[in-house]
């Protein structure tokens, strides 16, 4: 089988109004077959000074990061911290600053567990990308997660009982999966990278960094970035909160590699949909004056020990109601002395993509 390596027609787009205008539509451009053409997304990264070695220890960052001598950071934001602050300044404290444990959810496993079939199943030769093959690699890369985090099987029970079975939940999975073949041939697809981790030092010293599911390059140059959501796509009244995540990305790329990315691309399993936005440089400006802007609240609430709650229909999946005052409850006192709430370090919840943080968690369809 000769391999095209054309994005196949895809049906349904939503494309969002904004953004640069464009003529593409369901055909885009053409994409390389070599991989790996983005090293200067990866460069050395800046450690922030008053990281613990705790802390650094458990960053996933710091196996593709390195020490940048010299350079004094004024702190660290990935997507997902600025969506908790955004949402709620107190779950950001409790999540950043207390540390406090979560535990799992279905919705979140299914999530780590469709995304880590899509990066491997990338690996194979492209005429092997199939819907079955995809479906075989389900279950072993199931069991290779639950050697590694074995308490996750915590979370179901046995078949019959309320509550979710494991066979039950890996049918849903096994569902997300395959609606993903009906958005995208990955047959069709190299692309220039996967899981990619990227950061950038802004002008003011604050530094931004991420992990991104894909990054696809035309041989022009165009770069189109990928995101993949086992949730529903939002509606329009979230469609700007589900844009800022890979606002930011689109951002850490332009400072990074002077080029503003030609296609934003959220890819929705839940309900099989898929968004799409064509940045330009003053929606990447206005996203560089917003995460600045978040980090001073953020700074300011340090400063003066105020993370109030944000009450909203997220507090229905929040873990930590118990603790908030919304909800009559006491938060634990502030760790002391607090010096920077986030060291930069990543941690589970930056792998976890924000999806959650702009329209509450919903089961995919039957």
């Amino acid at each position: 089988m000769e391999t095209s390596t054309s994005l196949p027609a895809i049906d349904p787009i939503r494309m969002v109004p904004g953004g640069r205008r464009t003529g593409w539509s369901g055909t885009l451009r053409q994409y390389p077959t070599a991989p790996r053409c983005l090293p200067v997304l990866s460069a050395a990264s800046p450690r922030v000074e008053d990281m613990s070695i705790e802390q650094q220890s458990g960053s996933p960052a710091d196996r593709v990061s390195t020490a940048v001598d010299g350079v004094e950071v004024l702190g660290a934001l990935s997507p997902s911290r600025a969506g908790d602050f955004m949402a709620c300044p107190l779950l950001y404290r409790f999540r950043t600053v207390d540390r406090l444990p979560e535990p799992s959810s279905p919705e979140a496993v299914r999530g780590t567990l469709v995304h880590k079939v899509l990066e491997d199943l990338f690996d194979l030769p492209a005429v092997g990308r199939t819907p079955e093959q995809a479906r075989s690699m389900l279950v072993p890369t199931w069991e290779a997660l639950l050697a590694e985090e074995p308490e996750i099987a915590e979370m179901f029970v046995p078949a019959g009982d309320e509550g979710t079975d494991v066979d039950s939940w890996l049918v849903s999975c096994r569902e997300v999966l395959d609606r993903y073949f009906t958005l995208e041939d990955p047959r069709q697809l190299e692309p220039a990278e996967r899981e990619l981790y990227v950061e950038t030092l802004l002008d003011s010293r604050l530094l931004l960094r991420g992990f991104i599911d894909r990054v696809d390059v035309a041989p022009d140059g165009a770069i189109r970035v990928v995101d993949y959501k086992t949730s529903r796509s939002p509606t329009e009244r979230f469609e700007a909160k589900a844009l800022f995540q890979m606002k930011f990305y689109a951002l850490v790329i332009w400072r990074t590699g002077g080029v503003v990315p030609a296609m934003l691309q959220l890819v929705y399993l839940g309900n099989g949909e898929i968004m799409r936005y064509a940045p330009e440089e003053r929606d990447l400006l206005a996203t560089e004056r917003k995460v600045e802007a978040i980090w001073r609240a953020i700074r300011r609430a340090e400063e003066t020990g105020d993370w109030r709650p944000n009450p909203s229909r997220l507090c229905d999946w929040c873990a930590h109601q118990a603790l908030c005052p919304a909800f009559d409850g006491t938060p634990p006192p502030l760790p002391a002395p607090v010096v920077h709430t986030d060291s930069g370090a990543l941690t589970a919840e930056d792998l976890d993509r924000p999806a959650d943080l702009t329209t509450p968690p919903q089961p995919p369809p039957a």
